[in-house]
């Protein structure tokens, strides 16, 4: 039986393939589940129209990306965090706190955009990765400096 993926399926395909599968899983599983229809012309037609919009999405989600690109990528900023005497910080930078300095700056982030492994502990400066589409991404330096309050 042909069908249409409406929903990428691990080891089968991608939304908008044609498969050939067995009736049976295809009726007990695939179209139940919503990862599929009946490869009619009308269903290809459909998920054809969805693939366009979903296209034309993602196309202006990378304009944004690199216009947000232009105005992040180079930049420095600077986080003051109280030190104790053996230079660790009292807690540490996380991805909430250069999304918040960066906000202050007018720039809007969101933090699960900001690549950081491990939350930084130390005062220096570090290089950080934001992801800001799959295809884009930008670079900043954090200059994290002791408070002296």
């Amino acid at each position: 039986m042909k069908v249409i993926l409406t929903k990428d399926v691990e080891g089968w395909g991608t939304i908008g393939d044609i498969i050939d599968v067995k009736r049976g899983f295809a009726r007990n599983y695939l179209i139940p589940k919503g990862f599929a229809l009946e490869a009619t012309e009308n269903h290809i037609r459909h998920v054809n129209e969805i693939l366009k919009q979903k296209s034309r999405k993602l196309e202006r989600e990378k304009a944004k990306a690199e216009e947000l690109f232009k105005q992040l990528d180079g930049l420095e900023i600077e986080i003051k965090k109280p030190v104790g005497t053996t230079g660790k910080l009292y807690g540490s930078v996380t991805t909430s706190d250069i999304a918040e300095v960066l906000k202050e700056k007018g720039i809007e982030v969101e933090k699960k955009k900001i690549m950081l492994r491990n939350p930084i502990r130390n005062i220096g400066a570090y290089n950080i990765i934001i992801r800001l589409h799959p295809q884009v991404s930008a670079t900043i330096k954090v200059h994290v400096t002791p408070d002296n309050v």
